[in-house]
């Protein structure tokens, strides 16, 4: 099974750390790293904005991206937020089928609700 890492944006570190520790719970990933102090440049609704934001990168397999990705939308606090899968092309073997087994492996019965 494939593995990526998910490059997702938040407004804040409590919004990052509520999607870190949700998808965590859910077994949606294995591991999620928040980076705060990033400065995002960028065009939104035809002006440019400059902004604060807080980088999650989760770990997990392919098979999860889409429920992973429509879980996040469902607790996000931006109209479209930033989650873009990225392939892992090698690594640590251990670490990786740690990974597929904190995930996929666990009994990870997702079920779409919503807070």
């Amino acid at each position: 099974m494939d593995k990526v890492l998910l490059y997702i944006t938040a407004s804040s570190r409590e919004e990052a750390d509520k999607i870190g520790s949700l998808l965590i719970e859910e077994r949606l990933a294995a591991c999620v790293n928040v980076i705060e102090g990033m400065s995002s440049i960028y065009r939104w609704e035809g002006r440019i904005h400059v902004e604060k934001e807080v980088v999650v990168i989760a770990k997990t397999v392919s098979d999860l991206i889409e429920k992973l990705t429509l879980r996040i939308k469902s607790i996000h606090s931006y109209t479209i937020p930033c989650i873009v899968a990225l392939p892992i092309t090698g690594g640590n073997p251990d670490f990786l089928k740690w990974i597929e087994d904190e995930t996929v492996n666990n009994g990870n019965n997702f079920a779409l609700h919503s807070e």
